[in-house]
């Protein structure tokens, strides 16, 4: 096919520098850097996976200068080059494209986008449809009949809607607007004064920017008028750098980018060349599934050496060599996924790279009803003498003086303590050191590590297990595929050890893991095997009230629609409110053409005195207490210990603050009646009662630390109210009789600034105008400078290295931060800002929790620690020595750490508020 129907043209550059942000550093065997190539590579594969176009072209920019210099020598000049690791890269993303067979466009003197524009041209000329595969805002003058954007990031397109969204006109006005509101990054000048929403409305009115020259003495406002007389040359220049030109004389024709299959050779050799393991198994797996043929399980590399272990003789001599090594990975397999409940199936060891063995304890226990396995019945043979093999590994576990690696090992942990096999010591996890290096850059999981760093596809449990209705448990695969299955768990750990433990040391984060994640793989094991107690017969009668609850609201918004309706369906709600009812403020989704309930419109409409969305958000929260926490909780108390055991998450989230799963006990609501409610089913066990020690202000006071704020510090310092100071300093008002709702705006500036607020948002939460939101913020930074000093310094820093750190040394990435996309990058500038508060909270936090077990220990107590929530934690006390752990644990906790400045002096204390009852509700 020559005659193009859909052409794709793909921003090459725009792609490149994605994906070099987006990934670590990688290497290939000859030390080459390859992370970018292999981004691009891996986003290249997806689309051509998901595309309809029957033409496609990759378009580059060749150089740096084009002919928009000759016209302004100061286009671009304030660029910085490229990062000189991704200098090398860039011959080799070219090379990519062509491997897989699509054509590779750049020339000389132009940009990437004046060759898009130009073949776009053609090819609506040819009547064909384009898609410009790109978010970059400069493409967006191209949006029109049978031309469209699309971001492969966010999955969306981006037609005329969203170009008059973003720049408040039509595609063809774009340029016009450009012009007048410039381009800090390109250094197109544009008009002093004038921004994008500025330009949009002038050229709203006045039709074309030659227009508004023209006409520039008739604008009422003297300080535009003047700037529009003054530059209007300039304006001029930057109409025609923003123009993108579609008449490039190019020597490709549109025929020339007719679709084509690569040559399997060359792209496998490729990928292969670049180590990117993962992705060349990722097509083998697509040309099989085109061939029709079904690709058979990985075996392990010819050059490992994976063996099964079933003799105690056999056993002996890996436990010596690990004992010789001091270090050996290990990884479990189980017959399920609930670490607390599964019965240890095997046990995988690894002591060096590419050897490791496979220890079966209980394979084939179990009759596999309808398996057929190559028509033959699976081969049994456990290892002998279970007892005595539990026994062996447990002194190996427990032996000091080696290293036992796992990889999410808090799993395995419950797994072997589930076994008899406890107190497993010194530990060590890959997937919390990757989590250390590069935070949330990327997943954790092995297999996407393994393909990140070992450029390695690991043997998936689908391809031994099976999948679906038919997928079989672990102890009833053959030995042959446990093998190979198990024994790569553990030899990839080891490896991904190995090259990470390098990495620490070279990065200088050994700290940050030595003294803050790694000791918490112990602490939060230890954490989730305690549990906490609740009271089943109250959630259920917490449930019942609930569901009441619900009913009666129902019955009021019925009332109040004139109909019964599902007050649950989101449709249903957004036609009673905005057709039904004609309430302004409605926004259909543009997917699904349904209104919008979400809570920020409810919100909106409650505040402006609408009774039925007021009712529909009590509902909902009713609805969302019942269904996520008293039925939920219910359902998971364990029948063995009759208390919920919640699983904690070391390496999800962006500041280093633990996350809890299965189930949530982090957001059951504080300020609620009923959410106080459900915590008082959280209950100490009989003899017992719980400690609420919670961290006072902890992210204020890391504000005033980091911030170097001398007002606060001494507001601290002397024990003042906080907010009260705020109001004080901020509003010139005295402290004694100050008017409470004068201290709730300091609070909300207080809080809202750690956050980032805009004048709207704070505005929004006051209740009060956004000029008067504005002034109190403006008369914030006014009297407290250091806090903008602390912001710009802070978004610099991530703007230079890409990262934040919190004061303790952790590194939180801050991606979005080079965004074109001016809110994407204003969302990245608040991460940065408050990255180090949130971040350093919870560094603080857990160097507590470190610390808080051997000093209980150590005073000889039998106090628990059970749950941390955020700034506080819950621990069970026996009650004849609850008043005596608390004030341990308070003294524990404020001196975690010693908040100092440069020369060694303390800059803020650190405050803990403590509470004894007999329920959290109580004691918090």
């Amino acid at each position: 096919m020559t005659e193009p129907k859909h052409l794709y043209l793909v921003d090459g550059s725009g792609y490149i520098f994605r994906a070099y942000h987006s990934l670590p550093p990688m290497t290939r065997t000859d030390g080459t850097p390859v992370n970018a190539v292999y981004g691009f590579t891996a986003m290249l594969m997806k689309l051509l996976a998901d595309m309809d176009a029957d033409h496609l072209a990759v378009i580059f920019d060749k150089a740096r200068v084009s002919f928009r210099n000759e016209i302004y020598p100061l286009y671009k000049a304030q660029r910085p080059p490229p990062p000189e690791d991704l200098i090398p890269q860039f011959p080799l993303i070219r090379e990519a494209v062509r491997a897989f067979n699509v054509p590779c466009i750049e020339r000389d003197g132009f940009e990437a986008d004046d060759l898009i524009a130009t073949y776009a041209k053609r090819a609506r000329a040819e009547g064909a449809i384009v898609t410009v595969v790109s978010s970059d805002k400069d493409l967006m003058q191209l949006v029109g009949e049978g031309v469209a954007l699309f971001d492969p990031m966010k999955n969306r397109a981006i037609g005329p809607a969203e170009v008059f969204e973003k720049f408040g006109v039509a595609p063809d006005k774009v340029i016009d607007v450009q012009a007048l509101a410039g381009d800090a990054v390109d250094n197109v000048p544009g008009v002093p004064g004038i921004g994008v929403k500025t330009a949009a409305q002038l050229i709203g009115e006045y039709g074309d920017l030659e227009t508004l020259l023209a006409r520039a003495a008739e604008i009422k406002q003297p300080k535009r008028r003047q700037s529009l007389l003054d530059h209007a040359e300039a304006a001029r220049i930057s109409l025609q750098l923003v123009r993108l030109r579609d008449d490039v004389e190019v020597s490709e024709t549109l025929a020339d980018f007719a679709t084509a299959e690569p040559d399997a050779e060359v792209l496998a050799g490729f990928l292969a060349e670049n180590g990117f393991r993962s992705l060349l198994a990722r097509v083998t797996a697509v040309a099989h599934a085109k061939a029709g043929t079904t690709p058979q399980p990985a075996a392990a590399p010819a050059d490992d050496d994976y063996v099964l272990v079933n003799t105690l003789a056999e056993l002996g001599v890996w436990i010596a060599k690990a004992r010789a090594a001091g270090l050996v990975a290990i990884d479990t397999e189980t017959d399920s996924l609930k670490a607390r409940r599964a019965t240890l199936v095997g046990v995988s060891l690894a002591i060096t790279p590419g050897r490791a063995c496979y220890i079966p304890f209980a394979h084939g226990l179990r009759k596999a009803e309808g398996l057929d396995f190559d028509g033959a019945a699976p081969p049994v043979a456990n290892i002998e003498d279970k007892a005595a093999a539990l026994a062996l590994l447990g002194d190996l576990l427990r032996d000091p003086g080696v290293l036992k690696v796992g990889h999410n090992l808090k799993f395995d942990l419950h797994v072997l303590a589930n076994a008899g096999l406890s107190d497993v010591a010194p530990v060590d996890d890959t997937m919390v050191l990757s989590y250390v290096l590069d935070g949330t850059l990327h997943g954790h999981g092995m297999d996407e590590l393994a393909g990140l760093h070992l450029g390695r596809r690991t043997i998936t449990f689908e391809e031994v297990c099976g999948k679906g209705k038919g997928q079989i448990t672990f102890d009833q695969v053959p030995l042959d595929k446990a093998v190979a299955y198990a024994a790569e768990d553990a030899d990839v750990t080891l490896r991904l050890y190995l090259l990470l433990r390098d990495r620490l040391l070279k990065e200088h984060m050994v700290r940050v893991h030595e003294t803050l994640d790694r000791p918490m793989v112990r602490i939060l094991t230890d954490m989730e095997a305690a549990g906490v107690r609740v009271d089943a017969l109250r959630l259920k009668a917490l449930s019942g009230d609930f569901a009441k609850r619900m009913g009666d609201l129902e019955d009021q918004i019925h009332a109040l629609a004139g109909h019964a309706f599902n007050v649950a369906s989101p449709k249903q709600l957004g036609e009673v409110l905005f057709e039904e009812m004609s309430l302004t403020g409605g926004k259909k989704s543009r997917k699904t053409g349904a209104w919008s309930t979400d809570a920020q419109v409810l919100d909106q409409l409650a505040a402006e005195g609408h009774d039925l969305p007021a009712r529909v958000l009590d509902w909902r929260q009713y609805a969302k207490l019942k269904g996520t926490y008293t039925d939920a909780l219910v359902a998971e108390i364990d029948e063995r210990t009759g208390r919920v055991h919640t699983t904690y998450g070391l390496t999800v989230t962006a500041t280093g603050r633990l996350s809890s799963n299965d189930p949530n006990l982090q957001n059951i609501p504080v300020r609620s009646e009923a959410g106080r409610k459900i915590r008082e089913a959280f209950i100490a066990a009989p003899g017992h009662l719980l400690i609420s020690a919670d961290y006072s202000q902890i992210e204020l006071r890391l504000v005033a630390h980091v911030a170097g704020i001398t007002a606060l510090r001494q507001a601290f310092a002397e024990g003042k109210d906080i907010h009260a100071i705020t109001a004080s300093q901020v509003f010139g008002v005295p402290v004694e009789g100050m008017d409470p709702m004068v201290r709730r705006q300091a609070k909300a500036i207080n809080f809202g600034i750690i956050y980032g607020i805009s004048a709207h948002g704070l505005a929004q939460q006051l209740g009060v105008g956004r000029p008067e939101a504005a002034a109190f913020i403006t008369a914030y930074f006014a009297r407290f400078p250091e806090i903008r000093s602390y912001m710009e310094t802070v978004k610099e820093e991530a703007r230079t290295v890409g990262w934040v750190a919190t004061p303790f040394g952790r590194r939180i990435p801050i991606p979005g931060i080079q965004d074109k996309n001016p809110a994407a990058r204003a969302f990245a500038e608040r991460q940065a800002i408050n990255a180090p508060i949130q971040g350093g909270a919870a560094d603080i936090i857990k160097r507590a929790m470190i610390a808080l077990p051997p000093a209980l220990e150590q005073a000889g107590l039998a106090t628990r620690m059970l749950l941390q929530v955020h700034d506080e934690l819950i621990f069970e006390a026996p009650e004849a020595e609850a008043e005596t752990a608390a004030a341990l644990v308070k003294r524990v906790m404020e001196t975690a750490v010693t908040l100092t400045d440069d020369q060694g002096e303390r800059t803020v204390p650190l405050e803990v508020d403590t509470g004894i009852a007999a329920s959290w509700a109580e004691a918090h």
